[in-house]
């Protein structure tokens, strides 16, 4: 049997005992029909619609456990599993695995991701960039024509750059504790941009723009 809620279990037998037949109530609980049928099946045997007791592994951690790793992989998003596992014992006093802190923070829709990388920002260069923003906000196509924009290569020699995941749910990649910053003077992003009319202009949103790493 799907393993429903107490809550869904007593709900589709409310509505069989309402005189519903099972087919629209598996249609009104959006439920297969063997699923309400197996319900009130359970009911009549057992007289209760609460699970059998299953075999298997018990659970190594407990609920407060649980809500501890997901406390901490919030404070800190880019946690690794394997770092959060030394600091939490499982009952008889072991060491929990790096997989057992991945399930536990995928029932909080917590998921590695690769992060997003963004360079950090001061408050002048925020204000700066806002000016920017607002001044060629009202540029049509033909101004834009005059800027020629390269590439942007990267140079990494603060850290390696290797897999470094964070932690987040869904649509959460720009928040701010789940961005990556760059070093500000440990590594590079340059962005080449020149104006076709000036060379002399050319040089001088060049060096604007390595000011600004």
């Amino acid at each position: 049997m799907s393993r429903l809620s107490e809550v869904d279990r007593h709900r589709a037998l409310g509505l069989l005992q309402a005189g519903l037949p099972i087919s629209e109530v598996s249609l009104c609980m959006n439920l297969k029909k063997t699923t309400i049928f197996r319900v009130r099946q359970r009911l009549h045997e057992t007289d209760t619609v609460s699970d059998r007791p299953r075999s298997g592994r018990l659970r190594c951690t407990t609920q407060r456990q649980d809500r501890n790793l997901v406390r901490n992989h919030m404070n800190n998003r880019f946690l690794s599993a394997s770092a959060s596992s030394p600091h939490t014992r499982e009952r008889n006093n072991k060491r929990i695995s790096a997989n057992t802190v991945r399930r536990r923070l995928s029932t909080s829709s917590l998921r590695a991701r690769h992060p997003y990388i963004g360079p950090i920002l001061t408050q002048r260069l925020r204000h700066q960039r806002t000016l920017w923003t607002q001044e060629h906000a009202a540029w049509d196509r033909i101004q834009w024509r005059s800027v020629v924009f390269s590439d942007e290569p990267r140079f990494c020699i603060d850290h390696a750059d290797g897999h470094v995941h964070v932690w987040r749910r869904s649509g959460e990649r720009y928040q701010a504790d789940c961005v990556r910053e760059r070093d500000r003077w440990g590594g590079a992003s340059l962005m080449m941009c020149c104006c076709t009319g000036s060379p002399k202009g050319a040089y001088t949103l060049l060096a604007g723009a390595c000011l600004d790493l």
